[in-house]
């Protein structure tokens, strides 16, 4: 059997998440503070939400709550390590032959919030929100006048060897 059928679109959230990432870690402190209107905040804000996000979207999905971490606090290296490690955790987490009917609950131990989430959702919840929020960052860079790197999925295809673009001869 091959991989699981989400395999590939987790691999790219990752990859494009670290990409960004890694494009800001040179950044000073003021840039990494720019705001632009209508995204959700700095640089450095939108990538915590962002990370701390995906982790609690694996700790929902998984009951994992070694996934959980403490994002507001944290710099680039350590929320690049610990995205890094969420590519291993949702690859373990699909390898289930998940069911996307199972219902999931969500508690905020903070204010006693619950929720519940069919496990597909879940899953394409976590895909969108990291899709929405890299666009975000990669408004900023432009704002600041940096080309973003280029996080689309066609790329990520190309450098794993999942897509193959062949030019015809002229």
């Amino acid at each position: 059997m091959g991989k699981p059928l989400m395999e590939d679109a987790f691999a790219h959230h990752v990859w494009a998440t670290l990409r960004l990432v890694d494009a800001c870690l040179a950044f000073s402190p003021q840039q990494l503070e720019t705001t632009v209107p209508g995204t959700y905040g700095s640089i450095l804000d939108t990538l915590r939400h962002c990370i701390g996000s995906d982790a609690w979207d694996l700790f929902v999905a998984s009951g994992d709550r070694a996934t959980i971490i403490h994002q507001d606090d944290m710099d680039l290296s350590e929320l690049r390590a610990a995205m890094e490690s969420h590519g291993p955790a949702w690859s373990r987490l699909l390898a289930q032959n998940l069911d996307p009917d199972v219902v999931l609950t969500e508690v905020d131990e903070d204010d006693g919030y619950t929720r519940t989430i069919a496990m597909g959702i879940q899953l394409a919840g976590a895909l969108q929100h990291g899709t929405d929020h890299r666009s975000q960052i990669c408004t900023t860079l432009t704002a600041l006048g940096v080309e973003p790197p280029t996080i689309d999925i066609l790329e990520f295809g190309m450098q794993v060897g999942r897509v193959v673009e062949i030019t015809p001869a002229s």
